[in-house]
């Protein structure tokens, strides 16, 4: 029989973690990073609300309906978030072709600039994550979290 988790982060211990926990900690340290380094190259307007929205795959060529639905967030919160990042600069909206009204967002020339950016700076986390786990660990973590990715356990 086990015993439950304490929630206070002081009493738990490394290897009491659950996997929601093991996996939400390093994504919010690699977002957090992303931000960072993104305001320090001159996109000093970014925050992290916006990373539903830069984060893989995209935004570029998909309809708002479904950015909010793989962000997991409501069509308004969502259609907030792609006002903000229009206003800046980042994206536009524009009329999907041939779907009545449905609209797609697409990428501006500065949104490229942000996604090549974030894609540089990610190339530069797994080096140092191989780094400090080992190439061989590094490559295993990375298999195994594809194997996640693309079974029916991340549905």
């Amino acid at each position: 029989m086990s015993t439950p988790l304490s929630r206070t982060s002081a009493s738990v211990k490394t290897r009491d973690m659950l996997i929601g926990a093991l996996l939400r900690v390093p994504g919010q340290a690699i977002q957090r990073r992303i931000i960072k380094e993104l305001n320090a190259a001159g996109f000093a307007d970014l925050r992290m609300p916006h990373m539903p929205v830069l984060q893989f795959p995209g935004p570029d060529g998909v309809r708002p309906s479904a950015l909010a639905e793989r962000a997991g967030m409501s069509k308004q919160a969502m259609n907030q978030l792609l006002r903000s990042l229009e206003r800046l600069g980042y994206i536009v909206r524009s009329d999907a072709p041939d779907q009545g009204r449905a609209r797609i967002v697409r990428f501006t020339k500065r949104g490229r600039a942000v996604d090549a950016k974030m894609i540089d700076v990610l190339r530069d986390i797994e080096r140092e994550w191989s780094a400090e786990l080992g190439a061989r660990s590094f490559a295993q973590l990375k298999k195994l979290l594809f194997r996640v990715w693309e079974s029916p356990l991340s549905r």
